[in-house]
């Protein structure tokens, strides 16, 4: 099997195992992740949030590490890509906005490549016309009216769940990154043998 090339977008307080944990695991297995940032250059860093459920009414927000960004936006054409993930936190809810993000989001759409999403990273695919319509998603329950007005089918899974909607993968937040990681992979088409 050949390695998978796939875009991670993040912004600044994307949440920090969202980042790291996907990275690392998909490049164990092979593949290539791509972290950029609107605006920032390879070798620049972004800063990363922490967010914990500590029986509050809401979850906790805490400095991360800083997260180097591999690979300049500037330079980012989706074409070369087979798959986009927009990892959570609070980095999506200003990356959004961004019309260059919306156009790579926007180019996975249209070509039905898969696209990958976790917590607020559903935000990003919000921002673009049409991609969440009649589509079922996960994202953390705080995110299902905007779901659900922009045309989506919220599915409520389980904090260490995953959801998997043709090639739109989707979990809830980073307790769930085992099972969304799994369904991401079904959908590259990885194998993983353990003989």
């Amino acid at each position: 099997m050949t390695g998978k090339k796939i875009l991670m977008l993040t912004g600044e307080f994307s949440e920090e195992y969202e980042i790291f944990v996907f990275q690392h695991a998909m490049e164990a297995i092979g593949h290539t992740v791509h972290v950029v940032c609107p605006d920032k250059k390879k070798g620049e860093f972004i800063k990363t949030s922490l967010h914990d459920f500590e029986n509050d009414q809401t979850y906790t927000e805490k400095p991360g590490h800083n997260h180097l960004i591999n690979q300049s936006f500037a330079d980012v054409d989706p074409a070369d890509y087979d798959a986009v993930y927009c990892a959570g936190g609070r980095g999506p809810e200003y990356i959004r906005i961004d019309p260059r993000v919306q156009r790579i989001v926007r180019h996975f759409h249209e070509q039905d490549k898969p696209i990958f999403t976790i917590c607020h990273g559903v935000q990003i695919l919000m921002a673009v016309d049409g991609v969440l319509k009649g589509r079922e998603v996960a994202a953390l329950q705080y995110c299902e009216p905007e779901v659900r007005l922009a045309g989506g089918i919220y599915i409520d899974v389980p904090p260490d769940g995953a959801h998997r909607h043709g090639k739109l993968v989707s979990g809830k937040g980073w307790p769930g990154l085992a099972a969304f990681m799994r369904e991401c992979l079904v959908v590259l088409g990885t194998r993983i043998d353990h003989g």
